[in-house]
C-alpha cells in the first residue's frame, strides 16, 4: 500500500511518494523520476504536457504501472473503479479547489464549488426545474436549424471551421434563444466565458493577468444579468430560462434572491458555451478517423432517426473526450482509496486529486477492446458527464441533444478531411478545425 501525502509548498519535496513505490518501468515514469528528486516542480509541469500531449500513452502506462500517481502538485486517478470512488465520495473529495476563481469571478458563490452543501442541494433543485426534459425537442430543433445556416452559408466557399463557423455559433445560439442571452453580442459572450473557465481550470500556475481577465469578465456578465432581470420583470416577452427565472415566484425563506438568480443564470454559458463546441468538434475528429466508422455514421445521419445516430457521437467521445480530467478534488480527509487491492494508496488530507476521466473510459479491467469503435457499450461505459454526485450536470438531457444534432447536420453534407489540418486548441478549447464542404452538397 502507498501512502499519499499532500503537497504542502514548505516541504523541500512536497507532495512526494517514496521512490521505491513506483516501478518505473515505462518511458514516463523512467522521465519522471529521473527528474523529480531535483526539481519536484518542473516534474509536475512535465506531466502537465503529457496530459495535453500525450495523454493517451501517458494514462495507459500509469493505469499499468502506477494507477494512482503521486506528484508533487496533485495526484491523478487513472482507474474506472477509482475514479467513481473519488467522484462518489464528495464529502471527502470536494471541489473547494475552484472556489476562489469562481467566487472571484461571479462575486459569490456557485453550487458547483459548494457541493454537499445546502445551498447546492437548493440552488441544483431550482435550476434543474428551469432546465425542464419538455425543452428537448425545442433544443435538438434550435441546434439543427442553426446548423443548416451556418452550412449553408459556408457551402459556398468549400470548407469550413467548424468551430468558428458551425459549432460554437450554435452554441450562442442556444445561449441566446434557450437560455436568454438576449440583447449580448456573441463574441462578448464567448469572451466572458473563455476568460472565466480559462481561469478556472487551465491555469495551473494561478497567472495573474489571466485571472484578471476572468474577474473582468465575471463582473461585466454579472452586470448584464442584474440589468437583464429588471428589463425581464418589466417585458417578460420570452419563455427562456432566464425568463422563467425572472418569474420566480420564491419566498424569501428559500434563499433565492434577485443575485443568486444571476449568478444561476451566469452558471449557464460557463458550463456549455465551451464545451459543447469542443465535444462536437472532437466526435467529428474521431469518426473522420476511421473511414469505415465515417461511412457508416453518415449514412445513419442520412437515413435513421435522429437519436439512432447519436450512439455515434458518445462513442467517438469515449474515445476522445472533452474533458481529460474532472475539475481537481481536495482531500479532506484521510482516506484510504481503492481499498482491498494492489493498488490501495493511503491519500493523505490536503491532497489535490485529479479524476482521470479520459484515463477511466479507456479501462481494460471495465471496458472491453478500449481502443474499438464500438456502438453496443453500456451507457455506463461512457464518463462524458462524470458521476457520482456530479453525475449527469443539470442540462444533461439538452447536452445529449444538441451536441449529436450539430454533428448529424455536418454528415448530413459532403464533407471531409483536409490534409494536415486537424484541431487547434487555445489552452484547453478546441479553436479551429477546418473540413472540407462540397459546393455543390445539398442540405439532406
Amino acid at each position: 500500500m502507498v501512502r499519499c501525502e499532500p503537497f504542502r509548498p514548505k516541504c523541500p519535496f512536497p507532495g512526494r511518494c517514496p521512490p521505491d513505490s513506483l516501478e518505473a518501468v515505462g518511458e514516463y515514469l523512467t522521465q519522471f523520476n529521473g527528474v523529480v528528486s531535483d526539481d519536484p516542480m518542473r516534474a509536475a509541469a512535465m506531466v502537465a504536457g503529457w496530459i495535453r500531449s500525450d495523454w493517451r500513452a501517458l494514462f495507459a502506462e500509469l493505469r499499468a504501472e502506477s494507477p494512482i500517481f503521486v506528484t508533487p502538485a496533485f495526484t491523478l486517478v487513472t482507474k474506472f473503479a477509482d475514479v467513481h470512488e473519488v467522484l462518489g465520495h464528495e464529502k471527502v473529495f470536494t471541489v473547494r479547489p475552484t472556489r476562489p476563481q469562481l467566487d472571484s469571478a461571479l462575486g459569490s458563490g456557485f453550487m458547483l464549488s459548494r457541493d454537499a452543501t445546502p445551498l447546492n442541494w437548493r440552488e441544483r433543485g431550482v435550476m434543474q426545474t428551469m432546465l425542464a426534459p419538455r425543452d428537448v425537442p425545442f433544443v435538438r430543433e434550435l441546434s439543427g436549424r442553426c446548423a443548416d445556416e451556418c452550412l449553408d452559408a459556408a457551402a459556398k466557399n468549400g470548407r469550413l471551421d467548424v468551430v468558428g463557423d458551425l459549432f460554437r455559433p450554435i452554441a450562442l445560439r442556444v445561449c441566446e434563444e434557450y437560455f436568454g442571452y438576449r440583447g449580448v453580442e456573441p463574441a462578448t459572450l464567448s469572451r466572458w466565458v473563455r476568460d472565466v473557465v480559462k481561469d478556472c481550470y487551465a491555469n495551473p500556475l494561478r497567472d495573474g493577468a489571466v485571472h484578471a481577465a476572468a474577474v473582468e469578465s465575471g463582473a461585466q456578465m454579472m452586470n448584464y444579468l442584474r440589468s437583464e432581470l429588471g428589463r425581464r420583470r418589466s417585458c417578460p416577452a420570452h419563455d427562456d430560462v432566464f425568463g422563467r427565472l425572472a418569474a420566480l415566484p420564491l419566498p424569501a425563506a428559500c434563499e433565492f434572491d434577485d443575485e443568486r438568480i444571476a449568478v444561476n443564470a451566469a452558471g449557464l454559458p460557463l458550463g456549455f458555451v465551451e464545451s459543447a463546441p469542443a465535444a462536437m468538434a472532437l466526435a467529428t475528429r474521431q469518426l473522420l478517423l476511421r473511414p469505415d466508422v465515417f461511412a457508416a455514421a453518415t449514412r445513419a445521419a442520412r437515413e435513421a432517426d435522429a437519436e439512432e445516430f447519436d450512439s455515434y457521437v458518445w462513442e467517438a467521445l469515449r474515445l476522445e473526450t472533452f474533458f481529460r480530467l474532472m475539475p481537481p478534488r481536495l482531500c479532506e480527509q484521510e482516506y484510504l482509496l481503492a481499498a482491498g487491492t494492489p493498488r490501495a494508496t493511503t491519500v493523505a488530507a490536503g491532497t489535490v486529486v485529479v479524476p482521470v476521466l479520459a484515463s477511466a473510459m479507456y479501462d481494460e479491467d471495465v471496458v472491453p477492446a478500449p481502443n474499438e469503435f464500438r456502438l453496443d457499450r453500456p451507457d455506463y461505459h461512457h464518463l462524458h458527464f462524470g458521476t457520482g454526485h456530479h453525475h449527469n450536470c443539470l442540462g444533461v438531457h439538452l447536452a445529449r441533444a444538441i451536441i449529436p444534432e450539430a454533428v448529424r447536420r455536418l454528415l448530413r453534407r459532403e464533407v471531409a478531411s483536409i490534409p494536415d489540418s486537424d484541431v487547434v486548441f487555445d489552452a484547453i478549447f478546441p479553436d479551429s478545425y477546418a473540413l472540407a464542404l462540397d459546393q455543390a452538397g445539398l442540405r439532406r
